[in-house]
């Protein structure tokens, strides 16, 4: 039998799912179950399972916050014999427009100018530079004990940084600030006070935002660090479960970082690799959520697109570095399986893309095989799998904002929306970790954003857009805006709100990159035009 006629055959299985697609009743007829379909079933299920299984933890994390809720760190009894000296480390890289913010922030710390050192670390290649050891110029005649470090090469990126200016350091303690970061004046009054207990390698503070309300890309961005910074990072350490250093806002004491083998620059996340390998050492990790630190949000949603993927890959590469030996470790299995889903929690990603592929066949193949079964095996699956995202978002601005937090309920579609549609990027950034592919550390761009009144369109450091992504994104919108007329037009009508979350975090992400990005290519198309009416500037710049 031919080919086309073996297709044109009354039982062939690929010829029923495509009847079932594009005939008006896919439901005439007595469902029989065949290879096509298990083919279909088996995966579709294996994939929701799983992403169920790491919705339940999203669940246990909320339970976990508020049955420890009582368990706030308190510091130790007693008081310092002697002061301990401080280093403050400021690594940079091509921050122009907040550097000088920084290092004037940090100057402003309570604490005693002879026990007081910065360092700015700076791999700028950029006007940052002028700017930068301006400043620390400028602080340096005020009296305070502050230097300017500039290398020549980015080796190790943020962590190479932080190990050349540990080498120079004089502090017992080294507090370390991200560029967009400004730490309140009593940070080390309220921090010192917990390493008064020998065992204490690290405090961590609570990040907060000054462009929170920026935009709905800032908002959504607030609720989702909101739920790692309350509840993950809150319930892990209440419970006595691993976390991690966030990279900046926190303060470290020395001995902690060099017991632990220091910093490391084969993972793009060497702030969660380094605490992981200190706390195996033994070292007590300590979350202040009650000590707040401001911070400026990416506003570009290629921006923070990148931020997103660096964050997904880190982990998963970490996960890859250090789970067997943590599997190992005498370690009671409630940190070993709450370190598991921590840095493993990243595949739910490649695992979303795929179960995302398989929503249209694997729904049409269970609408023929009856209601029941969708509403008694699907629908649980689902709901743990996403409504758990609702949950632990919403739990986590009701614990922080107590009387506005029903505020955030309007931003959730929103949330979801843009989860989903970071799942093309940060799939590929897991599966490059999986296979061990290296990148470059890309840093988040800040623009000195703080009030709605502030604009990006004149500003460099603009991310560019990835096309062929931004494309592979709008064609799954236009899939799941079609599923969508699938299911309303057989009265499915539960799934049509579900569904309209992909076509609008799919398409959004898609056309927002493409219009930003295009906005991006006029600024600097805007900038090489008005160069030729600036040189002297530029060459002052330069030379300073």
């Amino acid at each position: 039998m031919t080919l086309p006629a073996l297709f044109l055959a009354a039982g062939n299985p690929l010829r029923l799912y495509l009847e079932r697609v594009f005939m008006k009743d896919p439901f005439q007829g007595v469902y029989q179950l065949n290879s096509f379909d298990l083919l279909l079933l088996i995966p579709y299920f294996t994939l929701l399972s799983i992403l169920a299984f790491y919705g339940l933890h999203r669940y246990f994390l909320v339970y976990t916050y508020w049955r420890y809720r009582q368990n706030r760190p308190v510091p130790p009894a007693g008081e310092w014999a002697a002061r301990p000296r401080v280093t403050v480390q400021l690594p940079l890289y091509n921050e122009r427009y907040v550097a000088e913010r920084l290092i004037d922030e940090v100057c402003r710390l309570d604490y005693p100018r002879e026990l007081l050192e910065i360092q700015v670390l700076d791999d700028s290649t950029d006007e940052t530079v002028a700017v930068a050891r301006h400043a620390v110029e400028r602080q340096a005649a005020l009296g305070y004990s502050i230097a300017y470090y500039h290398r020549d090469n980015r080796e190790g990126y943020k962590a190479g940084a932080l190990a050349e200016g540990l080498r120079q350091a004089t502090g017992e303690f080294i507090a370390i600030f991200d560029a967009d970061f400004l730490p309140p004046p009593d940070f080390l009054q309220k921090t010192l006070p917990y390493f008064l207990d020998p065992n204490v390698g690290m405090a961590q503070t609570r990040w907060n935002f000054i462009n929170r309300n920026y935009s709905i890309l800032t908002r959504v961005q607030s609720i989702l660090l909101d739920g790692h910074f309350i509840l993950e990072s809150g319930a892990r350490s209440r419970s006595g479960c691993f976390f991690n250093f966030n990279g900046t806002a926190g303060i470290w004491r020395r001995k902690a970082i060099e017991n632990s083998g220091g910093w490391q620059h084969d993972t793009l996340t060497e702030d969660t690799d380094l605490s992981y390998r200190a706390q195996l050492q033994g070292w007590k990790f300590v979350y202040l959520q009650d000590v707040e630190c401001m911070s400026e949000l990416p506003v570009e949603m290629n921006a923070f697109r990148s931020q997103q993927a660096r964050w997904a890959k880190g982990l998963i590469q970490t996960g890859r570095k250090l789970l067997p030996t943590l599997w190992r470790a005498r370690l009671p299995w409630k940190i070993k399986m709450e370190a598991f889903f921590h840095l493993t929690a990243n595949i739910s990603y490649p695992l979303m893309s795929l179960m995302a592929a398989l929503l249209l066949p694997g729904m049409i193949v269970r609408f023929y095989q009856g209601w029941f079964q969708m509403l008694y095996i699907d629908l649980p699956l689902l709901l743990a799998s996403t409504a758990s995202i609702s949950t632990f978002y919403l739990a986590a601005q009701r614990e922080m904002f107590p009387k506005d937090w029903k505020k955030s309920i309007k931003y959730l579609p929103f949330l979801m929306a843009s989860g989903i549609g970071l799942t093309l990027t940060n799939s590929r950034a897991v599966l490059e970790a999986l296979l061990g592919v290296r990148s470059e550390f890309v840093r988040t761009a800040k623009y000195r954003i703080e009030s709605g009144s502030d604009r990006i369109a004149a500003k460099n450091y603009r991310h560019r857009t990835a096309r062929l992504i931004s494309v592979v994104e709008l064609l799954a919108g236009c899939y799941f805006a079609y599923a969508t007329y699938y299911a309303a037009k057989n009265e499915y009508y539960l799934t049509v709100p579900f569904l309209c979350l992909f076509v609008m975090g799919y398409l959004g992400m898609g056309l927002y990159s493409l219009f930003q990005g295009e906005m991006g290519k006029a600024a600097e198309r805007l900038a090489s035009w008005l160069t030729p009416a600036v040189p002297p500037i530029a060459k002052d710049l330069q030379k300073s």
